[in-house]
């Protein structure tokens, strides 16, 4: 039911450019005010974030660990999955975010009915479905900014020979949309094929895979199906970039880019809001940021209050009298009695 709700919310965000645009003819709001809308909620949700989980204090060191500690010279470490050092773990971060070298380890359980067991096997299929989702989603984000810029920078010209140098068809075919579709795709089976992840699976799980998987389709659409007027869109972008927000040639696209940028829209809005967040959080979490040397460095919690030492001398003064009542021991006799005779 969450895939359902979530399926027919992404349905919901189709029809209404579609009804907004073929019908009311309202151009300018879903070409021009939601995506600039979008935009400050984005960066302002994203900034906010940010700033508050920079913010967090973090008293001692809680890196999850996935190999040797450092130890005695002649036990190795494993020094990318249990960092001692910053450029240990600056290494690690690179390898995380780059690689997803945590996920890398993923394993599935699995139940021996004969013996009764429960044993655990290395599953690599998550690690490739995420790979191919996230490298084909940071290519297009990239490719895209080509619409953004004049004259275009010659990173972005290499990145996009690179990207559809097999050269099928006309328009040319782009690698990053078949790895986006096929990875979001394979993520989105995964949730629905596994019954333990289908158990655990919300709507927030369900919904922005959804709309990316609608957006990828909508732009596939627009490319290779309907063919839009490329030049009066890039006329439109530099006119938002700009702030020539007039004369802005709508009545030359396509509806489907208004369900296109509607859609991108959306997903920007809920991107602060929402899991997606990790983009940012995997640089911040103590977790995978922290080098693992407790047993090197004496860590103060910096939260504790300004505590004046307690001696016991002054510990046994203090409360000297209710101590010999006890019949505890004492080291001076004389605290035994009151703090009035003492000091006569």
């Amino acid at each position: 039911m969450n895939a359902l709700y979530s399926l027919i919310f992404v349905f919901a965000l189709v029809l209404i450019p579609l009804v907004g645009v073929g019908a009311a003819h309202l151009q300018t709001f879903f070409g021009v005010c939601v995506p600039l809308t979008a935009v400050i909620i984005f960066l302002a949700g994203f900034t906010f974030k940010i700033l508050k989980w920079v913010k967090s204090p973090v008293p001692y060191r809680i890196p999850t660990t996935g190999g040797q500690q450092q130890s005695l010279d002649w036990i190795k470490q494993n020094k990318w999955d249990n960092p001692s050092t910053g450029p240990q773990t600056v290494m690690r971060m690179i390898l995380e975010v780059l690689c997803f070298r945590s996920l890398f380890r993923n394993t599935r359980v699995e139940l021996n009915k004969d013996a009764g067991t429960v044993g655990y096997a290395s599953d690599k299929w998550l690690w490739v479905f995420a790979i191919l989702f996230h490298y084909g989603f940071v290519m297009i984000f990239f490719r895209h900014f080509r619409l953004f810029m004049n004259p275009v920078p010659l990173p972005l010209t290499f990145l996009e020979f690179g990207d559809g140098i097999m050269q099928i068809g006309v328009p040319t075919f782009y690698m990053s949309d078949a790895l986006l579709m096929v990875g979001a795709l394979l993520l989105l089976g995964r949730r629905l094929w596994d019954a333990k992840v289908r158990y655990i699976s919300l709507v927030a799980d369900y919904f922005p895979l959804l709309l990316i998987i609608g957006i990828a389709l909508s732009g596939i659409y627009m490319r290779y199906f309907v063919k839009v007027d490329i030049i009066s869109i890039k006329d439109v972008t530099m006119g938002l970039v700009t702030g020539h927000f007039t004369d802005l040639p709508f009545d030359k696209i396509n509806v489907s880019f208004f369900v296109h940028v509607f859609m991108v829209s959306t997903l920007m809005i809920y991107f602060p809001f929402s899991k997606l967040m990790h983009l940012g959080g995997v640089l911040l979490s103590p977790t995978r940021n922290l080098p693992n040397d407790t047993r090197m460095r004496h860590h103060e919690n910096p939260w504790n209050p300004d505590i004046k030492p307690h001696s016991y001398a002054s510990y046994e003064k203090e409360f000297g009298v209710p101590m010999a009542e006890a019949g505890l021991p004492l080291d001076d006799p004389e605290n035994a009695k009151p703090a009035e005779e003492r000091e006569g």
